[in-house]
């Protein structure tokens, strides 16, 4: 039997690893946390939103980008600190800018065929994840964001999603606990929203009842390939000593850190770390659970998202951080989400929150990184950026068709 590594127990990788087994393969899942979904696919916005697919490489975003340099609660933030990695992804990423149409059509289309396979996967395996099917209400406080967006609409109906302009009255016919109004806005809703760390972690318990082998606590060495072209992983966990296992295939999922792992593997994978914020406010109390969406929200104008999980948290998320692999909870990012929480649902309160931070693994140009490299037996499936858990479950089905190809299946 086809032996396979894959590297990383995020969403990508855990859905990876489903798919191949689904179809007779031998897989071995990597990990260098205790568990599956502790970075990334811990704690982000929870929406699974073909709504939100637009890819950022854009004159507009790039001219956004440059005034919110020097605004410490800005939306996006850019450390100045040099560094080649950061230089060279942002000059590819501006190569990309005329790519934005086909690029954003593209991950629409992608976006629809995932929430396929996930709510199958969901059904069969029995995973409870929070799932709310009541559609994604994206608002714009004035006319020129209205209008902004309705050009990236053509582009969004254009890959085969039903998005629909919507006017004030009727934001708050659908989600009537908002206290703030709005020029207008645009409702999917066929969108939804999960917590993506109880499915990963209720997918990975699948995985391992149907014959999934997961090394957790495993720090990955080196990767070498032999002449048989099987490839040796030497990895160690705590108070253990390096191994050496070989096998026949390794794909790499390991978000942020795929970089280092495709140089072992010849390939140049230029992924890059965008930070992003959460908080997750428990609603403890009768009136902030009655006060608090149950619609997930998208205001384009401070960038920010929401979900709610289950009768008892909300989660608010937003803002992108080009500031390398630092994973510091910063207050004055914390402080725009608990704002903006404040603002617009006064009566939920702020009381306890838990605060996060992750990195969004971004390729320059916003699509994953799907398929195989250069040698023989390596594939990838990440660069996912801010849209992993959106489209995790259809390119896990991409990258083991890629497998199945390359064996002549």
């Amino acid at each position: 039997m086809h032996h396979i590594a894959i590297i990383g127990a995020g969403i990508t990788g855990v859905t990876t690893a489903y798919a191949l087994r689904k179809r007779g393969f031998d897989v071995t899942l990597i990990e260098r946390h205790r568990y599956s979904a502790m970075e990334t696919s811990f704690a982000n916005g929870g929406q699974l939103s073909a709504s939100n697919a637009e890819v950022w490489n854009s004159t507009s975003t790039v001219l956004k980008g440059l005034r919110w340099m020097f605004t410490a609660d800005a939306p996006l933030l850019l450390s100045l600190k040099p560094s080649w990695h950061k230089y060279s992804w942002m000059a590819e990423f501006l190569a990309q800018i005329p790519r934005y149409r086909a690029n954003t059509v593209e991950t629409v289309r992608l976006a629809i065929k995932a929430r396929e396979f996930l709510f199958s996967i969901a059904e069969r395996e029995h995973i409870d994840f929070d799932l709310e099917t009541r559609g994604i209400l994206h608002v714009y406080p004035d006319r020129r964001g209205f209008e902004a967006a309705s050009k990236v609409n053509v582009l969004l109906r254009e890959g085969g999603l039903d998005r629909r302009a919507v006017t004030d009255g009727e934001i708050h016919a659908i989600e009537p606990t908002l206290t703030s109004h709005f020029y207008g806005g645009f409702f999917t809703p066929s969108d939804s929203t999960g917590d993506i760390h109880k499915f990963t972690r209720g997918l990975s318990d699948a995985c391992v009842r149907d014959g999934v082998r997961f090394l957790y606590d495993t720090e990955i060495a080196d990767i070498t390939q032999h002449s048989d072209g099987r490839f040796e992983i030497v990895a160690t966990q705590p108070d253990a000593p390096s191994n050496g296992d070989r096998y026949d295939s390794v794909i790499v999922c390991a978000g942020a850190h795929s970089r280092q792992f495709a140089a072992m593997l010849g390939d140049h994978v230029n992924v890059y770390p965008v930070k992003g914020y959460s908080i997750t406010v428990c609603l403890d109390d009768e009136t902030s659970r009655c006060s608090a969406p149950w619609v997930s929200l998208l205001d384009d104008g401070a960038k920010i998202v929401t979900s709610r999980l289950g009768a008892d948290r909300f989660r608010v998320a937003g803002t992108a951080e080009i500031n390398g692999f630092n994973r510091d909870i910063r207050a004055e990012r914390i402080a725009p989400l608990i704002n903006w929480t404040r603002r617009h649902f006064p009566d939920v309160s702020t009381s306890r929150v838990v605060p996060w931070a992750g990195l969004r693994p971004m390729m320059p140009g916003m699509l994953p990184k799907v398929g195989p490299g250069k040698r023989r037996g390596v594939f990838y499936n990440t660069g996912h950026g801010h849209l992993g858990w959106t489209l995790s479950a259809a390119t896990a089905e991409g990258v083991a068709l890629a497998v199945e190809a390359s064996l002549g299946h």
